[in-house]
């Protein structure tokens, strides 16, 4: 199958586009200019400029069979828009319906969405998400994706496309940015963190799992028309994951007890609530659906994917933490 892939040179991008030519399918890259980003290997480059309301699709969607819609704004570190919402509503929400009206008029068969665990909402408390909740996006992030879902299910039942959304929790592994690179750092590091206490359940999933996941709901009849919520399995609590990832990296993590509600407090004071909330609060998430419907099992396991993280966070990794 000649499949479209945006976001092509992301974080997940380059995990998926090798999936994808290993399952014998034809990859044709939507790239912002023929200069940025670094491309896997087999894949062929169309450049489509900015992914808004007035992208021309036409040449990149020629011949092509299905797409694996990646691209999005994503969370910003040091913002800089006058408007963020609009800003977020231009590329998730208004981008991918542009792409999925061109898409649907011209023959795509099938339409893989990724979209977000933000959609259902930031914390869970007892019971994990699974697809029967409503739901209750909080950030401007999770609001859009929502909005990006339904105006992909509205085109695709205009036209008769097929489509599968993938709801995703924290993506981790080789490339990684954000919030985990620096997790990385501090475990590498060693520094103390007064976390052991911490009794939460937080769902991930290893970017090597994602692009298989993304692959099966392209190829998997049965995905056709569904939403699923994905991860590695069982969800982990901080303590945990922070355990696990320092013996990936071969050190040890240096936890102590502090009471969750000084965390929060301090973390209130310093404007830093958000944070907190990604260490401290739960957000787990109830993957059997998939694993029922499309008999999916993750190929590696949490241990495997923290292993291949810290491998490369040793030869490349630390560099571009601290660039």
């Amino acid at each position: 199958m000649r499949v479209l892939v945006t976001g092509a040179t992301g974080f997940v991008g380059n995990a998926l586009i090798p999936d994808l030519l290993r399952a014998g399918h034809s990859v044709r890259a939507a790239v912002w200019s023929d200069l940025g980003g670094d491309l896997a290997e087999g894949a062929s480059a169309v450049e489509v400029g900015d992914i808004g309301p007035e992208t021309n699709w036409d040449t990149a969607l020629q011949d092509v069979e299905g797409i694996i819609h990646l691209a999005a704004r994503a969370h910003v570190m040091d913002e800089t828009s006058t408007d963020p919402m609009a800003a977020y509503r231009r590329i998730n929400t208004a981008g991918t319906q542009r792409l999925a009206e061109a898409a649907a008029r011209t023959g795509v068969r099938r339409f893989v969405f990724l979209s977000s665990i933000k959609v259902n909402g930031e914390r869970t408390d007892g019971c994990p998400f699974n697809e029967a909740f409503v739901p209750a996006p909080e950030d401007a992030y999770g609001i859009t994706k929502l909005e990006a879902e339904q105006a992909l299910k509205a085109e695709a039942n205009r036209y008769g496309m097929q489509t599968a959304v993938l709801r995703s929790p924290l993506v981790y592994g080789p490339d990684v940015k954000g919030n985990f690179l620096r997790l990385l750092g501090i475990c590498q590091k060693g520094l103390p963190l007064p976390l052991s206490a911490i009794r939460n359940a937080r769902s991930l999933i290893y970017v090597g799992n994602l692009a298989n996941v993304l692959r099966t709901c392209l190829d998997h009849e049965a995905a056709a028309g569904e939403t699923f919520l994905i991860s590695d399995g069982a969800p982990v609590s901080t303590p945990d994951l922070l355990r696990g990832v320092a013996a990936a990296l071969g050190t040890r993590a240096r936890l102590f007890p502090a009471p969750e509600a000084l965390l929060r407090g301090a973390a209130g004071v310093l404007g830093k609530s958000a944070m907190a909330e990604r260490l401290i609060g739960s957000l787990a998430v109830d993957d059997r659906k998939i694993r029922k419907i499309l008999a999916w099992h993750p190929p590696f396991s949490m241990l495997e994917g923290l292993r291949e993280t810290a491998a490369w966070y040793h030869t490349r990794g630390r560099s571009e933490g601290t660039s």
